[in-house]
């Protein structure tokens, strides 16, 4: 139920919001770089997960200067970006309920403390990767 939510959630967004003004978002918060596209793309895949984030741009994506880089940038930061907070991921909370069940408790803070180190160095060295190819 979950997912079905999320992604009427982001078929209404992406119809609405981004058809109407799909020239102006990519120029506005500058998608066309790297780094810019990797923030974004982990914020909004920490916010409703990954699976439903990605077709949020597909709009954008062939006003890119760079439409192929745009994907793989968008596919190589989307996907890490779960690990930044339990709720990025429902693997995430899958796991911590699981564990909590067997008397560990992972609370959010901690999971912050890893998942934010582990998510920010694989990002950028992804990143950094697309950029030297």
């Amino acid at each position: 139920m979950l997912f079905i939510g999320l992604f009427i959630v982001i078929a209404g967004v992406e119809k609405s919001v981004f058809t109407t003004n799909v020239d102006n978002i990519d120029y506005r918060f500058g998608l066309d770089n790297m780094s810019v596209m990797s923030v974004v793309a982990s914020l909004l895949s920490n916010l409703v997960s990954n699976v439903p984030a990605v077709p949020v741009f597909k709009p954008l994506m062939s006003h890119l200067a760079d439409p192929q880089r745009g994907w793989l940038v968008l596919a190589m930061s989307s996907t890490p970006a779960d690990n930044l907070i339990i709720l990025g991921s429902i693997a995430n909370l899958i796991v911590v309920q699981r564990v909590h069940r067997e008397g560990v408790e992972i609370t959010f803070w901690e999971y912050v403390k890893t998942g934010s180190i582990l998510t920010i160095a694989t990002i950028v060295i992804g990143v950094v990767r697309l950029h030297v190819n």
